[in-house]
């Protein structure tokens, strides 16, 4: 892999990582408010939660999918 391609799949993944942590924070901010349990939200926020909790899951498919493509071409 050229160096310009590896810089950019880094870069890629550290802002991903970087989302990730952010959209974790909010989510434990949310179940914060309501003693750290998701049956105690209102339906505004259970849907607030489920959206997060859905992209927070494809930012970590995201992540896992840059590592396996990273770890491949420093084998190869």
């Amino acid at each position: 892999m050229a160096s310009e391609e590896l810089k950019s799949l880094l870069v890629r993944y550290q802002a991903l990582v970087a989302d990730y942590h952010a959209l974790d924070r909010q989510i434990d901010g949310l179940l914060s408010v309501h003693g750290g349990h998701n049956d105690r939200l209102s339906p505004q926020d259970l849907e607030r939660y489920r959206a997060w909790a859905r992209r927070r899951d494809d930012l970590f498919s995201e992540i896992r999918a840059l590592e396996q493509q990273l770890a491949m071409d420093d084998e190869g």
